[in-house]
């Protein structure tokens, strides 16, 4: 089903007197899906349709590539999707947003509903000194001096113990070579390396670098 089937059939069931949640599940789609085409009259979906299709070509080449991570990680969000391509194709040029609607379409045309995975927490007893670190990655939005925005990622290592930290800052995605260095620097600044390292997203480091 197409993007002006899908306005359509929303506009009918809406008609025929189905609430907005009753429509998203017939028809396999969010409800803020449903209530983002209600918002349009037939001219303002005819521009949206239209501006989709000129801004979608550009990631079209990388359509199957993007659609397997989004079946392998269900839970991927677009600003994933937007750095594990900058970082496969150097110099690729695309926006946040389109990057977003691209992902937000194929969810909607393959039915990839973005699942959340809950994670529990319990407090364990703190290792002895020195002997274990905990790294994990992020991503900041910072405004530079020009005032546009401009993403910053990080890498942290913590000492469970003290809670002594240390971090890295890239404004671009981590490389393979930038986390071993990071580790090294690391180890310097808190002068020695800890019997055990914990990673919070280890399934980052080797899905995303492969």
């Amino acid at each position: 089903m197409d993007k002006w089937e899908m306005y359509m059939e929303i506009h009918q069931l809406i008609k025929k007197g189905f609430s907005k949640t009753k429509v998203a599940e017939k028809l396999g789609i969010s409800r803020s899906t449903v209530h983002r085409y209600l918002k349009r009259n037939p001219s303002d979906m005819s521009e949206w349709v239209e501006s989709l299709q000129t801004r979608s070509k550009k990631l079209d080449p990388y359509k199957e590539l993007i659609l397997s991570w989004l079946k392998e990680h269900p839970d991927m969000s677009a600003a994933q999707v937007e750095d594990w391509l900058k970082e496969k194709y150097e110099g690729i040029e695309v926006g946040e947003s389109t990057v977003r609607s691209y992902v937000r379409n194929l969810r909607e045309e393959f039915k990839i509903k973005k699942e959340t995975s809950t994670r529990i927490y319990e407090a364990i007893p703190d290792s002895p000194m020195g002997e274990q670190i905990q790294v994990d990655f992020g991503h900041t939005k910072q405004k530079a001096v020009d005032n546009k925005e401009i993403k910053l990622n990080f890498i942290a290592f913590v000492l469970s113990n003290s809670r002594y930290k240390y971090q890295e800052w890239l404004d671009r995605p981590f490389t393979t070579q930038d986390v071993i260095k990071a580790h090294e620097n690391a180890f310097r600044w808190f002068g020695g390396i800890p019997s055990e390292l914990v990673y919070d997203q280890d399934s980052l480091i080797v899905v995303s670098e492969k």
